[in-house]
């Protein structure tokens, strides 16, 4: 059976997101790098500079964790594998979960404009979950 075209696009969408993990990742791990051996002028070890080395460092480890995910779940889309598809729709629920949280702070605090941009992350949330369990999708993947 033929790749549903928004599988497709989810799996790009991964790919992309892994891309974007990665150079972050080298953010995380260059920059902060870079910025914690600028505070003390070369000397590592000191309280800042180990402070910034350590958030690049730890920060750097989890854009890649996130990147090897994502690429991860990019390919088990892009070749039809059904633990893919409820990975993403495990992780498309979290997402809902936290989004419904910022849209509870946004209006607690106030902020509305934060509300409504988390209201868009819930509409497109919404939208996977209810693409991957349409029956032609779910049929792709081979559930039942």
């Amino acid at each position: 059976m033929d790749r549903p075209t928004g599988v497709t696009i989810l799996a790009v969408l991964n790919f992309l997101g892994a891309l974007f993990c990665v150079l972050g990742g080298l953010v995380f791990f260059v920059g902060l790098g870079m910025a914690g051996l600028a505070v003390r002028g070369g000397r590592v070890g000191t309280g800042p500079v180990a402070l910034l080395m350590g958030m690049g460092a730890v920060g750097g480890v989890i854009c890649m964790v996130a990147a090897a995910l994502s690429l991860i779940i990019g390919i088990g889309l892009w070749k039809l594998q059904n633990w893919a598809r409820v990975l993403t729709i495990a992780f498309t629920c979290l997402g809902l979960l936290f989004s419904a949280f910022g849209i509870l702070t946004g209006l607690l605090h106030f902020h509305l404009i934060l509300a409504m941009f988390r209201m868009m992350f819930v509409a497109m949330y919404a939208l996977i979950l209810w693409y991957m369990f349409q029956p032609h999708v779910k049929q792709a993947f081979g559930a039942t």
